[in-house]
């Protein structure tokens, strides 16, 4: 069960390595949690670091046991992204989405993100280490961040972080406990009526080249279908940018 067991932990670099510690250590039960009140060196996807002050947000790792074939692991994803969407919608409303591939949105703001990285044993898929941070409680952000937002920028109210930690083990568990692939296309029709910018035209960069776009679908692989002009690119991760103005 995610949370169960739930390690709080002071300050460490990133959770994401300390529960990659854990599981080359020996055997680490499935959604064992791991909660940091400060990490120095926070994880997010394309090498960027996840920046928050002690206790202010929340900063974990589940270590994941997810019973597919690997190359189902966008199935995975897609679980972790709905619990996330499930938690944050449940205090910030309506406005939330999900960016593709992983990150939770509040209108044009990005609240939080998630980076899962595979532990693999030979061709066996054995841990998903799955790292979220989501902004609670920080009342201001560096310049230097485009769009950051906080759950309490959005309410106006100061939220105890730890507890909502603990909520979100439980909305993630409400996915997790049903994955399978008999589920898998009805939650990515969820997953996409939830994503941001979805068949809206808007800006895009690929290699440097910014152009406006529209995004039409999100295949079962996790390949985004971008139309861009008379074109539908099929685009993996890391392979196209989300053009945002602060």
């Amino acid at each position: 069960m995610i949370g169960n067991p739930f390690h709080v932990l002071s300050t460490i670099d990133s959770t994401n390595n300390y529960a990659m510690a854990q599981v080359n250590a020996g055997p680490v039960a499935d959604g064992s949690t791991f909660f940091a009140m400060e990490q120095t060196a926070g994880k997010g996807q394309r090498g960027k670091q996840w920046l928050s002050e002690p206790g202010e947000n929340i900063m974990l790792t589940t270590v994941l046991q997810p019973a597919l074939a690997l190359p189902q692991q966008f199935m995975l994803s897609v679980a972790v992204a709905l619990g996330a969407y499930d938690f944050f919608a449940k205090y910030a409303g309506d406005d939330t989405r999900i960016k593709w591939s992983n990150d939770i949105y509040w209108r044009d703001r990005k609240a939080g993100g998630i980076l899962i990285e595979n532990v693999l044993r030979g061709s066996v898929w054995q841990y998903a280490i799955t790292g979220i941070g989501i902004n609670i409680n920080t009342p201001h952000f560096p310049d230097s961040l485009i769009n950051p937002v906080s759950l309490r920028q959005i309410t106006g109210k100061t939220w105890d972080s730890l507890a909502l930690a603990h909520e979100l083990c439980h909305c993630l568990e409400e996915r997790y406990s049903r994955l399978h692939p008999a589920v898998f296309d009805e939650w990515l029709e969820e997953y996409k009526s939830y994503m941001y910018r979805f068949k809206e035209p808007a800006l895009y960069k690929i290699n440097g080249d910014i152009f406006q776009g529209i995004i039409m679908d999100v295949l079962p692989d996790g390949r985004l279908c971008l139309e861009k002009g008379k074109t539908m690119l099929e685009l993996g991760f890391g392979e196209v940018e989300f053009v945002v103005v602060k």
